[in-house]
């Protein structure tokens, strides 16, 4: 496992993405599942960045694996910011035209749809986000 400490700010996103894509790399993963990996990891980070710690600027620490047999990656996104379940929502209704949906969740929702697990748990003051990407489909 790897793991990635740094300030949950909006700034600090390309540094996020370098290194999931150096997780990545010497992996047979084709370019549109990397950047499907990315957009979820965008997703989350800006969420965690933008209301994890209010109007303070936190931690977060990303923690990547690759996981054997079969093939996946596996991310996990710890902040010590306010308890909030992302999958706790209920998903929003896209057969509604736009100017009729209520605003936020659909990244949530994308990550939920495009990643082969997700999960949440709280714990020891920390809020625990996981996603997993089978890599060999």
């Amino acid at each position: 496992m790897k793991e990635l400490n740094i300030d949950a700010t909006g700034d600090n996103l390309p540094e996020v993405i370098a290194f999931i894509d150096g997780q990545l790399e010497g992996i047979d993963c084709s370019m549109n599942m990397q950047l499907t990996i990315e957009l979820a990891v965008e997703e989350i980070f800006i969420n965690i960045a933008n209301y994890a710690y209010e109007s303070e600027v936190g931690n977060a620490v990303i923690q990547s694996s690759i996981l054997d047999n079969p093939l996946a990656i596996e991310i996990t996104f710890i902040d010590s910011g306010m308890p909030y379940n992302p999958l706790a929502r209920k998903d929003p209704d896209i057969s509604l035209p736009l100017h009729k949906r209520k605003k936020g969740g659909l990244g949530v929702f994308m990550v939920k749809q495009t990643m082969d697990d997700v999960s949440y748990e709280y714990k020891d003051g920390k809020n625990f986000f996981t996603i997993r990407k089978l890599l060999d489909e």
